[in-house]
């Protein structure tokens, strides 16, 4: 998994548009309606802190984890600024190690999507069933192949806000459905453009896939949604929105 060190920087004002008010609200709903607890919320992939942040707010008791530093860097200034009580840790999601146990756990943002196989998705799963309270939440979301292919597949964007462009080019591989980001950020500092780089890939994790991993790491789907607005999922869904919960022992 990539470090994300240039990206990390310009992070937060590349995702403007991500409602985190609305992603916390819609998981504090599904917490509420699946009879989850609001106790220690573990944000797995957490990035700048942004929804461990709003997540706190509704009186979750947090832990964000993720393996940049430089992305714990920003979420530690966003902490300190804030006051909230959030405990950060830089961990590889595939080999988490947590001082106890989990009642709610959160992977958004289609940061599975990141990992280089379905084979660490499962070491993913049962890392978070390891640590997870009996009947213990667990609700993530992933791109879909139809996103892959219809949506991003071979486009270039480019984005221009104050003092920074960013070309955005996607190389798509019809073979596995996976997708190579290319970013190319370009700041303006002194009257000329200093250029960074960074580039990622996403992979696709089928359904049937990812139901037959949960449930070999313990867990039971309770729902499966279209993004966070819990509509019902369809050929043109862009993101699926999974909440499990812990089996209990036979």
């Amino acid at each position: 998994m990539s470090g994300y060190k240039s990206f990390a920087y310009f992070y937060d004002r590349l995702t403007e548009n991500v409602d985190y008010e609305h992603i916390a609200a819609c998981i504090d709903e599904y917490v509420e309606r699946f009879g989850g607890r609001r106790g220690i919320l573990l944000d797995l992939a957490c990035g700048t802190g942004s929804l461990c942040e709003q997540l706190a707010r509704r009186g979750y008791d947090v832990i964000g984890v993720d393996s940049s530093n430089e992305m714990l860097n920003i979420a530690l200034d966003k902490k300190f600024d804030s006051g909230q009580k959030i405990q950060y840790l830089c961990q590889d999601m595939r080999h988490i190690d947590m001082y106890g146990t989990i009642d709610v756990t959160v992977c958004t943002l289609d940061s599975l999507n990141h990992l280089e196989s379905a084979e660490d998705a499962l070491k993913v799963f049962k890392c978070v069933s390891l640590f997870a309270y009996p009947d213990g939440l667990f609700i993530f979301d992933v791109n879909t192949e139809y996103k892959h292919r219809e949506v991003l597949a071979d486009e270039a964007f480019i984005y221009s806000l104050d003092g920074l462009y960013c070309g955005w080019q996607n190389e798509y591989n019809k073979t596995d459905s996976s997708v190579t980001v290319y970013l190319d950020f370009f700041e303006e500092e002194n009257g000329r453009y200093i250029r960074y780089s960074e580039e990622f890939k996403e992979i696709i994790l089928p359904p049937k896939t990812i139901e037959a991993m949960l449930d070999q790491a313990g867990f039971e789907v309770l729902g499966i949604y279209d993004d966070y607005g819990g509509g019902k999922i369809s050929d043109t869904s862009e993101r699926l929105v999974y909440v499990c919960k812990k089996k209990a022992k036979e």
